[in-house]
């Protein structure tokens, strides 16, 4: 018989915390899955912790929303203020922006929690960029964390449309401006443009139900989504082996770090709260979307220098540096001029979300990775990520245009053109040199490992002769620059089968092997050191 049950039998029941695990383990099995996560190990790098950042931008987000919808009014009747907002007493307003002034001026906190609110958001989308480009240039994307790619991925666009919808909610002439801009692009989309405009605004714009549908959405649809999209990122990442940066001891099969508890769940509770502090720092000291200063919104007024939040300054970058296309067809606009910027900006994004799946068929790799890549030995791939994100900051420039040219004293026209030619040209020249750098890294990397770092020491030989003396990277550094695969392109094979029958040749297989030539042929990575080179060198016969 167990020790406990005696100790049970002697002092009559367990303790309650005790008798309720057994319940809940007994029902649940919940003592197994509890043990296995404790014991998770996860490594411990500063790059992982950005996505940290994001997961507690999420949950200061979902706590400072709730606190708003208390007292925030999701309405558009017209109300006259009589609030404390001196300027704004006796002006017409829809209770949505009298309910915000209220939060700002009347409720205890509001204003603090409201701007923790948005700077949260803020945070969240710019950490989820940079985790995301975390991810993708080490390679942590690859098998079998492509469906975890696709669940950040999803998050990211969710979260540009919740926080759209959410800085749309305060009605005021900012805000409005971006519904009205929303409105334009669901008119510009061909036979049913019109049909969708008045299905949103439930009638002419802005009509009356446009800001109680957002608030739906904004609180509860997209929230809900988001939150679950979160839940099954973290089951995966647990249930798959968290990746690392390559090092000795450290193989595909298992992961160097710190159990999760308690060394973890320590470290991870005070970054939360470091996170929120900063946060909260930064709320209390910059101002952000001061509705009272900008005004109700009104359909015959436009705000001055609008400019919506960050991660919406592509798609705005866009539209204002297209030109205004239009086609007469049969009696109907089709406006070119909105309604390939609203084509081509859910084009960008996804070329950046399916590109795991491209990647995965080019190089024909089915095999699993928890090992990181370092950027510099995948010229293709950091190229790749570079060309994108010069693309994306070209047009938020777009976005900001008019900003631009007012604070540094320059022609709207000249920077709306070099945005149009820098979309096309950017991407294209910071490719070339990304790829360049990476292995002009490469060939440094495999001078260090055959001749040693430089140490700055000049000596001179008996014969006169004056040399710097190198020293020998540790057995750690050789590991870690030596150890990464290059894999060899893809070949077509034989033109004839074992028959001497012309084989047919897919044009997809054709294209595949030529992607992958391009990936991973001559002039696309620099050979690693061999150990007879190796070996050759550091024998003396040229080793200093």
């Amino acid at each position: 018989m167990s020790t406990s049950t005696d100790t049970r039998r002697e002092g009559g029941k367990a303790p309650r915390g005790e008798r309720l695990a057994d319940w809940a383990d007994g029902r649940l099995g919940t003592n197994k899955m509890a043990k296995g996560a404790l014991r998770k190990v996860f490594p411990d790098h500063w790059s992982f912790m950005l996505g940290e950042v994001a997961l507690y931008s999420f949950v200061i987000i979902i706590l400072t929303g709730v606190y708003l919808t208390l007292f925030f009014h999701p309405s558009m009747e017209e109300v006259t203020y009589h609030g404390p907002y001196v300027p704004m007493q006796g002006v017409r307003m829809s209770e949505a922006f009298a309910s915000t002034l209220d939060i700002s001026f009347e409720v205890r906190g509001g204003l603090l929690i409201r701007q923790i609110h948005h700077w949260a958001a803020l945070i969240f989308l710019a950490a989820m960029m940079v985790h995301m480009m975390r991810v993708f240039f080490t390679g942590a994307f690859r098998k079998p964390r492509e469906v975890n790619w696709l669940f950040g991925f999803l998050l990211l666009v969710l979260g540009m449309f919740t926080g759209f919808t959410g800085y749309s909610l305060p009605d005021d002439l900012l805000s409005g401006t971006g519904i009205r801009f929303i409105q334009g692009v669901f008119l510009s989309i061909p036979l049913v443009g019109t049909y969708i405009s008045m299905f949103v605004f439930g009638g002419e714009f802005p009509g009356m139900d446009v800001i109680p549908r957002l608030y739906s959405v904004h609180i509860l649809l997209l929230p809900g989504i988001m939150l679950g999209l979160v839940v099954a990122h973290l089951i995966l990442v647990f249930y798959h082996k968290h990746t690392q940066w390559p090092g000795p001891g450290k193989t595909e099969k298992n992961v160097v770090g710190m159990p999760f508890m308690p060394v973890y769940m320590a470290k991870a509770g005070g970054f939360f709260f470091l996170v929120f502090g900063v946060i909260a720092v930064i709320s209390a000291i910059a101002t952000i979307n001061p509705i009272w200063a900008i005004g109700p919104y009104r359909p015959d007024q436009v705000s001055t220098g609008a400019q919506p939040d960050w991660y919406m300054g592509f798609a705005e970058g866009l539209v204002r540096v297209m030109p205004g296309w239009e086609i007469n067809l049969w009696g109907h606009t089709l406006v070119l001029g909105v309604f390939i910027p609203i084509v081509l900006f859910p084009i960008v994004l996804l070329a950046m979300g399916v590109y795991p799946f491209i990647e995965s068929w080019i190089t024909g790799d089915k095999r699993e990775h928890h090992l990181l890549d370092r950027p510099r030995n995948r010229p293709n791939r950091t190229a790749f990520g570079v060309a994108w994100l010069t693309a994306y900051f070209v047009m938020l420039i777009g976005g900001g245009n008019d900003l631009w040219a007012t604070h540094f004293h320059l022609s709207i026209n000249a920077i709306t053109w070099f945005v149009r030619i820098g979309f096309f040209v950017g991407p294209v020249l910071a490719f070339i040199a990304t790829k360049r750098i990476c292995l002009g890294l490469q060939r440094r990397d495999k001078d260090k490992v055959l001749h040693g770092r430089e140490t700055g020491i000049i000596k001179r030989l008996p014969h006169g002769e004056f040399i710097e003396v190198h020293e020998p990277l540790s057995q750690e550094q050789l590991h870690t620059l030596t150890s990464h695969e290059q894999p060899k392109p893809l070949e077509l094979g034989p033109e004839v089968d074992e028959n001497g029958v012309k084989r047919k040749i897919k044009r997809s297989e054709k294209l595949r092997v030529k992607l992958s030539k391009s990936y991973f042929g001559e002039g696309s990575q620099i050979p690693k050191p061999t150990a007879e080179e190796y070996q050759e060198i550091t024998s003396g016969h040229g080793h200093h």
